[in-house]
């Protein structure tokens, strides 16, 4: 009989053997969901000791039904957004987090999304398929160096995205949500070119990028979203898209997720929109699975994992 039962909702590289080769000489069963569907949750929770989630939401029900034995909830990635964290922390289950994965590759995503928009690489590439002359298109290209950047966002993201658009010969402007002042962030969207959200999704940021957000953007100025979707009222962004009223988007990530086919922001040419992928790279992938799952191990040995995540109050 396996010492402990761990229960892998979803993960989207090949396969769990990172993990497994972690978890199993503990004496642990790993048991892998065959989708994250909360009834198919549900419905395997019961018994086990630990839950690896990616993507999938781990509710208030499936850490009920997975009883008094549970210990921790692992997610493969920097924020928790999917988890009842609050819910799990009451119960004394020990909530973790993988907070330096994925830095420099979202930092990169992020940078490429700013360098596509400006030098209008996706609209260039349909032009020209389609037997156009690309340089007939328009686009008001301008050079990337002395442009302005807004990162807001102060964490080990934003700060990666600032050492290299000044490498780049850009200047950063740093706005840190966690002290805010209305004036200075006025300001930063006011004096940027691009406005790159690096922040976790919480009360106080969904939905920051508002239509005042937005309206305090030049009308000459691209959005960069490789955080969280939440974070953009994406009915304020289409209306400023529509509206003139800022250059661009390019999004990482949307609200919803998956955006229906006749979204308005599937049509928009001003905008790239690519599926979440901001966090791939072999590496990152390799590291993810390998730091999560070493902290399911910490919790089923007695021991205190890397990065718990701090305790929150339940409703």
């Amino acid at each position: 009989m396996s010492a402990f039962r761990v229960l892998i909702t979803d993960y989207t590289w090949d396969d769990a053997s990172r993990e497994r080769a972690i978890l199993e000489p503990l004496g642990a069963e790993v048991i892998e969901a065959p989708d994250g569907s909360e009834e198919t949750l549900v419905a395997l929770a019961p018994g086990v000791d630990a839950i690896l989630t990616c993507f999938a939401r781990v509710t208030e029900r499936v850490i009920d039904a997975a009883g008094p034995g549970l210990a921790v909830v692992a997610r493969y990635g920097v924020g928790v957004d999917n988890i009842a964290v609050a819910h799990a922390q009451a119960r004394g289950v020990a909530v973790t987090r993988v907070p330096e994965y994925c830095v420099d590759e979202v930092a990169e995503h992020a940078l490429a999304l700013m360098l596509a928009l400006e030098r209008g690489l996706t609209v260039y590439d349909r032009d020209t398929r389609s037997g156009g002359a690309a340089l007939r298109t328009g686009l008001g290209t301008r050079r990337i160096a002395g442009r302005t950047v807004g990162i807001i966002g102060a964490g080990r993201i934003g700060e990666a995205l600032r050492t290299r658009v000044e490498a780049l010969g850009m200047t950063a402007l740093v706005y840190h949500p966690s002290r805010p002042d209305p004036e200075r962030l006025r300001a930063v969207l006011g004096a940027a070119d691009y406005v790159s959200l690096h922040l976790p999704l919480l009360p106080g940021t969904q939905g920051l990028v508002d239509a005042d957000f937005l309206a305090a953007m030049r009308p000459d100025a691209f959005l960069i979203n490789a955080s969280r979707g939440p974070l953009v009222d994406t009915d304020a962004l289409v209306a400023a898209l529509r509206d003139g009223r800022i250059a661009g988007a390019g999004l990482d990530v949307t609200d919803p997720e998956d955006l229906p086919p006749e979204h308005p922001l599937r049509a928009e040419p001003r905008v790239i929109i690519t599926p979440h992928t901001a966090f791939y790279s072999a590496e990152s992938i390799a590291s993810l699975a390998e730091q999560a799952a070493a902290s399911v191990a910490a919790v089923l040995a007695g021991a205190r994992p890397a990065s718990l995540v701090p305790a929150v109050a339940e409703g």
